[in-house]
C-alpha cells in the first residue's frame, strides 16, 4: 500500500495527514517546531514518530514549515533523515505556501495567515511577494506575539501610572502575582513566546470594554492589513485589473471580531474590487496539494523537491 504525508508545521503544533491507497486519511498533531534551531532533523523526529505511533511507512512527503529560509530548504537532507521510512520524493516550502494553496487555491492574490506569528504571501499572474514572517524580534506585526507584547507593554504602563488603568494589568497579576517580578520570570523561560502570545487571547476578550485592548486590537488589524495591501501592490501589475482577485485570513488572530471586522474595513477602503473569502481549506490541505502544482504555477519556485535515485 502506498502512501504519502502531509505535514503543516508551526510553532505551536505540527499536523500530519497520512493519505494511504484504499484507505482513510489519518490525522494527529504533534509538537511545532522551534524556528530557532535547525529544521530539518525536527520534521525528520515527527516522521519518525508518526511511523513509531501507526507503523506506517510513506513514500512521498510535502511539508509547509514555518520559519524556513532558503538556506534552511534542504529537501535532500529531510529525504535522507527519512528514507529508512520508505520515502521516495520530499517537497518542501514556507509555510506562507502552504497557506496560500489551502486557502486560496489556484486562485490570485493575498492570504495572510496570522498565528503566533504572521506571514503574508500574494501571488499575482506572473510575480510573488512575502510580506514579514520576520519573526518576533524584527517583525510579525499583527500577529499573536505582537499583540501579547504590547499587551504586557500597555499592562506595565498602567501599573506604572503611565496610562490610564487597565484590565490588562489584572490578566498579568494573575499570570505573575508579583507583578514587579514578571519580566524577570518571562526573560527566563524557555518558553516565553508562547507565553507572550498567549495574552492576545485576553486582548480579544477585553477589545469591547478595555480602551487599551481596543487600541491594540484596532493597531494589530491596521498592521495586517498594510501587510497584505503592499503584497498585491507587489505583484499587480499597472495594466492589470484589480478585479478578480481575492484575500484569505487564517490563524487565531482572526478570531477576534475587532479585529477582523476593521481588517476588512481597510481593505474595502485600499482595494475595493477585491474579495476577500472564507478559507477553503488549511495549510494543511495546501501542504497536501504540493505534488500536484503544475509546473507553471508562480509558487512552483518557491518549493524545493528531491527524489531519491
Amino acid at each position: 500500500m502506498t502512501a504519502s504525508l502531509a505535514v503543516d508545521a508551526g510553532q505551536t503544533g505540527t499536523k500530519i495527514r497520512l493519505t494511504r491507497t484504499g484507505g482513510a486519511p489519518v490525522e494527529l498533531t504533534y509538537p511545532g517546531v522551534r524556528t530557532h534551531e535547525p529544521l530539518m532533523p525536527q520534521l525528520a523526529s515527527v516522521a519518525h514518530a508518526l511511523h513509531g505511533d501507526i507503523d506506517q511507512r510513506f513514500d512521498v512527503i510535502s511539508v509547509g514549515v514555518s520559519g524556513l529560509t532558503s538556506a534552511d530548504a534542504d529537501a535532500a537532507t529531510l529525504l535522507r533523515l527519512t528514507a529508512g521510512l520508505g520515502a521516495r520524493r520530499v517537497l518542501l516550502t514556507h509555510d506562507s505556501v502552504t497557506s496560500f494553496l489551502g486557502s486560496l487555491g489556484d486562485a490570485r492574490g493575498a492570504v495572510v495567515a496570522a498565528g503566533t506569528g504572521v506571514v503574508t504571501l500574494a501571488v499575482g499572474a506572473r510575480r510573488v511577494a512575502r510580506i514579514d514572517g520576520w519573526g518576533n524580534i524584527m517583525g510579525d506585526a499583527g500577529s499573536a506575539y505582537w499583540i501579547g507584547r504590547e499587551a504586557l507593554d500597555a499592562a506595565m504602563r498602567a501599573y506604572d501610572g503611565r496610562i490610564s488603568p487597565t484590565a490588562l494589568t489584572g490578566v498579568v497579576k494573575e499570570q505573575w502575582p508579583d507583578i514587579e517580578q514578571a519580566y524577570i520570570a518571562l526573560q527566563s523561560d524557555p518558553e516565553r513566546v508562547r507565553i507572550v502570545a498567549s495574552f492576545a487571547a485576553a486582548v480579544t476578550e477585553l477589545a469591547a470594554t478595555d480602551a487599551a485592548a481596543a487600541q491594540i486590537s484596532l493597531r494589530a488589524a491596521r498592521e495586517l492589513a498594510l501587510s497584505v495591501s503592499t503584497g498585491l501592490s507587489r505583484v499587480t501589475d499597472p495594466e492589470d485589473s484589480r478585479e478578480g482577485r481575492v484575500v484569505g485570513m487564517v490563524g487565531g488572530v482572526f478570531r477576534s471580531p475587532v479585529i477582523r471586522s476593521r481588517f476588512e474595513e481597510l481593505m474595502g477602503e485600499s482595494w475595493p474590487e477585491v474579495e476577500i473569502r472564507v478559507p477553503q481549506g488549511t495549510g494543511l490541505d495546501g501542504a497536501a496539494t504540493l505534488p500536484e502544482l503544475e509546473d507553471a504555477h508562480p509558487l512552483h519556485a518557491q518549493i524545493a523537491v528531491a527524489d531519491a535515485h
